[in-house]
């Protein structure tokens, strides 16, 4: 009885699921498109943008050999990763890079999975990843936050039905895809605006020697590169 459930549980989680109708894929694009352009919306669900956001920095500084301290996420959908380490270098500038380009290339990592029909296994992955990072959460705002959002998804992932999941874990993704662009856009206006200083931008270009201009036009590539190839994986182009 427990191998049988032992491998039931691995076949749920990594096994096949059936592709949802079109129709439902470029439904859940529309949602997660008016949960990212109307500013009163958006001023609630870029919450989820800057746990994506802290958690690339977070990630890539345990990846690059840095100790994480600790993210705190604020109710203003600001967030602060704080890692001890060598304050210059490889590690440094993967690290800071790492910000805002992680949720366009989450959603890409989980239009590929999509693409290859592993539904289950990107809501595991998305709790997994979740879970780890609660461990690293310093405030309270921020594991309620974390909390919340990895709760919705280990419900999602046990507790429904294949279409549920489809349209949540499409949905997930098409944000995370367009969600990815817009931090990009306001954090040029601001910088145009003598705000931000000490944006991720402008720490690069410190870290780097290289116009902060130059580190922006890279968020930008790489947030448009994802959506475009990202999309053409969830609409099979």
């Amino acid at each position: 009885m427990g191998n049988t459930s032992i491998a039931d549980v691995w076949d749920r989680v990594f096994g096949t699921q059936p592709d949802p109708e079109q129709w439902l894929v470029i439904a859940t694009g529309v949602v997660a498109l008016l949960a990212v352009l109307p500013h009163g919306v958006w001023r609630l669900s870029r919450n989820a943008v800057t746990i994506a956001h802290e958690g690339g920095h977070g990630i890539v500084a345990l990846l690059s050999g840095r100790r994480l301290d600790g993210i705190r996420l604020h109710s203003d959908t600001s967030g602060l990763t704080v890692s001890r380490g060598k304050p210059t270098g490889i590690g440094m500038v993967l690290t800071a890079a790492a910000g805002y380009t992680a949720p366009s290339l989450l959603g890409l990592g989980g239009a590929w999975l999509l693409a290859a029909n592993h539904i289950t296994a990107l809501l595991w992955g998305a709790t997994a990843l979740l879970v780890a990072m609660l461990v690293m959460i310093r405030n309270a705002y921020g594991v309620l936050t974390v909390f919340v959002a990895g709760g919705a998804f280990l419900l999602v992932s046990w507790l429904t039905d294949p279409e549920v999941q489809a349209a949540f874990a499409y949905g997930v993704v098409w944000f995370l895809l367009l969600g990815g662009v817009r931090p990009v856009f306001e954090l040029q206006g601001k910088r145009r605006r003598g705000g931000a200083p000490d944006s991720d931008a402008d720490q690069l270009s410190r870290l780097t020697q290289v116009p902060a201009a130059l580190w922006l036009l890279l968020f930008h590539l790489v947030s448009l590169a994802s959506l475009l190839a990202g999309g053409r994986w969830l609409l099979s182009l």
